[in-house]
């Protein structure tokens, strides 16, 4: 028995996304950092221009397929490092869930690359608190990464915005299903 899948167009484009976020993950996983944990999420600059132009559940998708890609080309696959970051990638992408129901004039692009950025952070910690350090020590971190998550998502909105604004709208499909 064969089982036949048709990729759609949708599937072509969520598929090239998913591939730039990934050129992103891994990029930012070779740029050593000061602090552990403390990452740039140059990747969410393509879930936000995404989310703008194509909606919350290609976004989804383009994020859980980065994860899950990136940690398997990374070697971190089902392990703490995986579920931190997929415990912050499903923060994020609820927080921009709720985001979009919000008015657009107050939250933009860069406020909800902000609040991603937040709820990302959020996310990692509640995962690291209830499940491998389960101390209050790990309040002294919420500063650090309350901090790099508005400088980061700030510049990631930012990014995000400047691409909306200078890529074309994309109107026709730009592959052809085989």
């Amino acid at each position: 028995m064969q089982i036949h899948l048709t990729a759609t167009i949708d599937d072509h484009r969520i598929a090239k996304l998913a591939a730039a976020a990934l050129g992103l993950t891994l990029l930012e996983a070779a740029i050593p950092t000061p602090l552990p944990g403390v990452k740039p999420g140059l990747a969410n600059i393509i879930t936000l221009v995404v989310l703008a132009r194509f909606g919350w559940r290609s976004a989804a998708w383009v994020t859980v397929l980065r994860v899950v890609a990136g940690s398997l080309m990374l070697g971190t696959f089902l392990s703490p490092t995986f579920l931190l970051s997929f415990s912050g990638a499903i923060a994020s992408l609820a927080m921009l869930a709720i985001a979009q129901t919000l008015p657009a004039q107050l939250f933009g692009t860069v406020t909800q690359s902000i609040l991603a950025a937040l709820a990302h952070f959020a996310g990692q910690l509640l995962i690291i608190y209830f499940w491998l350090i389960p101390q209050a020590g790990v309040a002294y971190l919420i500063p650090i990464f309350a901090g790099a998550a508005l400088i980061f998502g700030s510049l990631n909105g930012i990014a995000a915005a400047t691409l909306l604004v200078r890529l074309p709208t994309i109107s026709q499909p730009t592959c052809a299903t085989p």
